[in-house]
């Protein structure tokens, strides 16, 4: 018989597209050099996909289809509970993404560790079991039912899934596990697409949670092709600047539940801290009130948070003015600096206009809008704006106080940590639900009603 030969394709790491020879562009997604060469064997292309547990699916018809409503499980880290939907669903395969030494392995272990009821099998193919028990004992629980694998082979994956039989199957990472089937070095497209495939079809066959982590490109999505994340339940992205402790979670996706929630972290020396109430680390502590400085209301996902925002406004130092913005989009400042010149008579052609959102975080919510001038006339006029006062509009490029969504739950939060007062566009006062005792809700239409109220005193 003969032996069958082994066949060379060129396969994008980018989008997985095949191609027959090497060339510099791929057809596929347009990308220069991202073409690897790969072995592939074709008897096993022909065979197919190999089911885990050996059980093949009959079809039946949608009357016939019996639908049982399992309990998710609750989760003990409340803000990862809160961004997966309210709990665990048995059968999910979540894929979690972030930067390199933000914290991913650090969150899954520290879930694994509070996870005590739950038997948790967490294989790690970038770390021995020695290193995981070193930054296990950094952390504040204990689980005698976790088990750790140090092992990048995914047949050997799969039989201590079958010999141990998790609750919860924990793989760090997905780029270091390869199978047999293939010859293409771990971490190509064509292995991260098997393993991840294969793992799914395990989660969905025993019903069993599996937790990938992935890495991420220089650009910011998850390496390997884009059909990885379309073969997971939820894909997650753990957010955060190296040089601030602050940690975000987001859903890019969930099947379960919204994607519009957050959680929040704060990365201390013996793990993740959950932050209950994000709005107090965007507020400076300080009484001692200053120029140039305003409390705007924020949606991150469907939380309120209220976020510091600073201006400093000084002389012209060269020919041009310096236009400068941390955390806030530069041409929306352009255009609200525009709007103070043209409609409010300010000149601000003439000074250096810097921005700053405090706590390292971005914010795109055009409600930030109303805050952000009133921090820029505070520090060019060098006048306080009233403690104890939040923002919540949007700024037309006529200077009208625009209409922003979700304004209820805005109001609520800085009702909660004592503001006495709220700026708001006069056309959401009538509508408001709920009436709000401890908290004054001013409806303004024009930036110079906002100016003579906040300024006056």
């Amino acid at each position: 018989m003969a032996k069958l030969s082994k066949k060379s394709v060129f396969i994008c790491q980018n989008c997985g597209t095949s191609h027959i020879k090497w060339q510099g562009k791929c057809n596929g997604c347009g990308e220069w050099g991202t073409l690897v060469e790969e072995l592939v064997n074709p008897k096993e292309v022909k065979s197919g996909p190999v089911l885990i547990a050996g059980k093949k699916s009959k079809p039946l018809k949608l009357t016939e289809i019996e639908v049982t409503h399992e309990d998710r499980w609750h989760i003990p880290d409340l803000e990862l509970n809160r961004v997966l939907g309210n709990g665990l669903v048995p059968g999910a395969a979540i894929l979690l993404g972030g930067e390199p030494g933000i914290g991913k392995s650090t969150l899954l272990l520290q879930l694994a560790l509070q996870f005590a009821d739950k038997k948790i099998l967490y294989v790690s193919g970038e770390e021995s079991a020695a290193q995981i028990k070193m930054r296990a004992d950094r952390i504040p629980h204990d689980n005698p039912k976790l088990f750790i694998a140090a092992e990048v082979n995914l047949s050997q994956i799969i039989q201590s899934v079958q010999e141990i039989e998790p609750d919860i199957l924990i793989v760090d990472s997905i780029q270091t596990i390869f199978s047999d089937l293939l010859d293409s070095a771990p971490g190509s497209v064509s292995q991260v697409r098997e393993c991840a495939a294969r793992l799914v079809r395990l989660a969905k066959e025993t019903p069993l949670p599996v937790f990938l982590i992935g890495h991420i490109t220089k650009e910011g999505s998850i390496a390997g092709p884009k059909v990885l994340e379309h073969m997971v339940d939820t894909v997650l992205t753990f957010e955060g600047d190296r040089h601030n402790s602050y940690r975000l979670v987001r859903t890019a996706k969930n099947r379960f539940g919204s994607t519009m929630e957050i959680g929040i972290y704060e990365m201390m020396g013996n793990g993740l801290r959950e932050v209950s109430n994000p709005s107090e680390i965007f507020l400076s502590s300080g009484t001692e009130s200053f120029s140039g400085i305003s409390i705007a209301t924020t949606m991150e996902g469907m939380r309120p948070l209220l976020i510091e925002t600073q201006a400093l406004v000084s002389s012209m130092a060269y020919g041009n003015p310096q236009r400068s913005a941390t955390g806030f989009d530069l041409r929306r400042l352009n255009m609200l600096l525009a709007v103070l010149e043209k409609r409010c008579g300010f000149n601000l052609s003439k000074h250096d206009v810097f921005i700053n959102i405090t706590g390292g975080l971005k914010v795109e919510d055009p409600a930030v809008d109303l805050a952000l001038v009133c921090a820029i006339i505070s520090s060019l006029h060098d006048l306080n704006v009233p403690p104890r006062t939040a923002f919540a509009a949007e700024v037309g490029l006529s200077g009208e106080i625009r209409a922003v969504n979700r304004l209820e739950p805005r109001i609520a939060e800085a009702e909660k940590l004592g503001f006495k007062q709220i700026f708001v566009s006069s056309n959401q006062v009538s509508g408001l639900g709920k009436n709000f005792k401890d908290i004054a809700v001013k409806g303004v239409s024009k930036l110079e009603e906002v100016f003579r109220s906040v300024f006056s005193e």
